[in-house]
């Protein structure tokens, strides 16, 4: 513990920074309109069973929370009982590969708090998994998670490392590194219990949560990528270089349909800084105009009740991409289809921002908007049609 208390009185003057998924939370939960639950009526069609809406708290780790509340449906779905599981063990696996990678490359990397819906997959593969109960990541005093000293803190610590005054790399930075890493989150156990049996991690995985990280792909559409093949995503929080299958604009919701109506759920990654994206309403769509030509009513209303949606083409998707107007922001957990009052299909989406919203947690967004803003979305391959899995050659 000596070692420990050091290095954090060593970085105490660090700067502390905001991510930008936090700011981004506080912006779009002003996004609302008075009594918009009023105005619509919704008909569930599917409706996939999961566990209960989670808060990320003041963390950038929205990518842990969809997909790890992803893998405790696909625990639904396999037959077994679920498990709250434990997404700071997740997160603490992550800065440990994402260190080695930042220092590797001379820093020229992203180091922060995102990260990527395989992140998930790839960390279960690797390190296993933990239940809420054995690993919090809650040991610096607050009820929730709260991330922004810690992160300056390593950022700080690993930018040392590659001013590198002694000329030469120390083989302990890793070390100094993670227990700055235990004193946050806390150490992790190399054995715990659970419901009066001792595992690890390991063996928790593959005797309790029991999937096969092998079987999970991640999609995307994009026209600077050839079609049916695989690339990668290219935005900061890629930070693995994580391969994504490239298809067409609509092949993305013939697949999320599929999936849903086969009972499986999507992890889902999109951009929610437009102002038609309301958390506070639950709702996300395109309307027809723009809100920059609609009028203070028209503003005023954009969330009571279905409105007109914009055609969306996979050019303005691409061009969206192309000009930052569709930016890697949020992680989520799609769950459901529900019909409105016109007979119109929405998905229904489990967040991880708490259930401070009209709909306790979850929204109800368009497939255009699906169609427009995706960055990627994560599945069990037997999830894709078959049509399309023979061009995927999955």
């Amino acid at each position: 513990m000596q070692l420990k208390h050091f290095l954090l009185l060593l970085m105490a003057f660090s700067t502390l920074t905001a991510t930008a998924q936090v700011d981004l939370i506080n912006k779009v939960k002003d996004n609302q309109s008075e009594n918009a639950k009023e105005g619509f009526q919704w008909t569930p069609v599917v409706d996939l069973e999961r566990l209960g809406v989670d808060n990320q708290g003041a963390s950038g780790t929205c990518w842990s929370y969809s997909s790890n509340s992803f893998l405790e449906s696909e625990m639904i779905r396999m037959g077994k009982e679920p498990v709250d599981l434990a997404e700071m063990y997740t997160v603490r696996n992550v800065y440990e590969d994402k260190a080695d990678r930042y220092v590797r490359l001379h820093g020229h990397l992203n180091f922060g708090q995102g990260g990527a819906l395989p992140d998930v997959v790839d960390m279960y593969g690797k390190y296993g998994a933990m239940p809420q109960s054995a690993y919090t990541g809650l040991n610096y005093g607050w009820d929730y998670n709260r991330h922004g000293e810690m992160e300056a803190m390593l950022k700080g610590m690993l930018d040392a490392v590659l001013e590198n005054k002694n000329k030469r790399l120390s083989p302990v930075w890793k070390e100094a590194y993670n227990s700055v890493l235990d004193v946050y989150l806390g150490e992790v156990p190399e054995t715990f219990t659970y419901e009066g049996k001792e595992y690890t991690p390991q063996t928790f995985a593959k005797e309790v949560v029991g999937i096969d990280s092998e079987d999970y792909i991640q999609i995307t559409s994009w026209t600077h990528h050839p079609t049916y093949e695989t690339c990668n995503i290219l935005v900061p929080d890629n930070w693995a270089w994580g391969t994504s299958y490239n298809v067409q604009m609509d092949d993305m919701t013939d697949i999320i349909d599929h999936a849903l109506e086969n009972g499986y759920s999507i992890s889902w990654a999109a951009d929610v800084s437009e102002k038609y994206f309301s958390w506070k309403n639950g709702i996300a769509y395109v309307p027809a105009k723009s809100y920059y030509d609609m009028t203070a009513e028209e503003r005023e209303n954009m969330f009571n009740g279905p409105q007109p949606e914009m055609e969306i083409t996979a050019e303005k998707r691409q061009e969206a991409y192309d000009n930052y107007t569709t930016t890697d922001d949020h992680g989520m957990h799609i769950v459901g289809i529900s019909k409105d009052q016109n007979g119109k299909e929405w998905y229904l989406v489990k967040n991880s921002w708490g259930e401070g919203n009209d709909y306790e947690g979850y929204l109800y967004v368009s497939k255009n908007y699906v169609r427009y803003k995706t960055l990627s979305f994560l599945l069990h391959k037997d999830g894709v049609p078959e049509g399309l899995r023979d061009k995927l050659s999955l």
